[in-house]
């Protein structure tokens, strides 16, 4: 390796290890049902109103089989919803170069792929996908399939943590916070947004 490659990797690290405190610190109090966070003022309302459409007691927690239950019932809903996009996508809107259906062994590699957040892709882009398709039968799972596995990260942690009591959290509840106080935030804050540069 070049000089510039070890710069590169040392760079990384420190940078890593500079964030590491204050990124916990942060992830802590997003996944705490009452952790205060900096977006509180705008996200909390919206957090509610989530709550009320999903008729969502916020405040009572899942044990690991209401966890694991509800964590397999998002994952088989947003999967169905993806493969049913993919395989219809020549009757859905924003479809202008009026692409086919998804053969179904690839709308269901695909789903089956983006849901279980490995998004492996065998298929060419936007030779095979419509707009529509990619908008919102797969972008959404960067999203969703990443607060899911953060949330399991996060039951994971509260089981060892909390070894004599029978609760785990919320799934929804954790979905719902990371999504909205960790995911969308820091996906509007990329290098190339304008909250970088104003």
């Amino acid at each position: 390796m070049q000089t510039s490659g070890w710069l590169q990797l040392l760079l990384y690290v420190v940078a890593l290890a500079a964030i590491t405190k204050p990124m916990g610190l942060y992830l802590m109090r997003v996944l705490d049902a009452d952790g205060r966070t900096w977006f509180d003022p705008v996200l909390r309302p919206l957090e509610r109103l989530t709550y009320r459409l999903m008729g969502l007691d916020s405040g009572k927690e899942h044990d690991w089989k209401q966890y694991t239950m509800a964590m397999l019932v998002f994952s088989l809903v947003s999967f169905l919803f993806t493969y049913v996009i993919l395989r219809l996508q020549h009757l859905l809107p924003l479809n202008p170069q009026g692409l086919g259906p998804v053969s179904p062994d690839l709308a269901f590699n695909t789903a089956a792929s983006f849901t279980s957040n490995t998004n492996w892709q065998s298929y060419g882009g936007e030779s095979t996908m419509s707009y529509l398709s990619q908008m919102v039968a797969l972008v959404i799972h960067n999203f969703a399939s990443a607060a899911v596995g953060i949330a399991l990260a996060a039951a994971l942690v509260r089981g060892i943590a909390r070894h004599s009591e029978k609760t785990l959290g919320n799934f929804w509840v954790d979905l719902v916070r990371v999504t909205y106080y960790l995911l969308l935030p820091f996906a509007s804050c990329s290098p190339s947004s304008s909250c970088r540069k104003g």
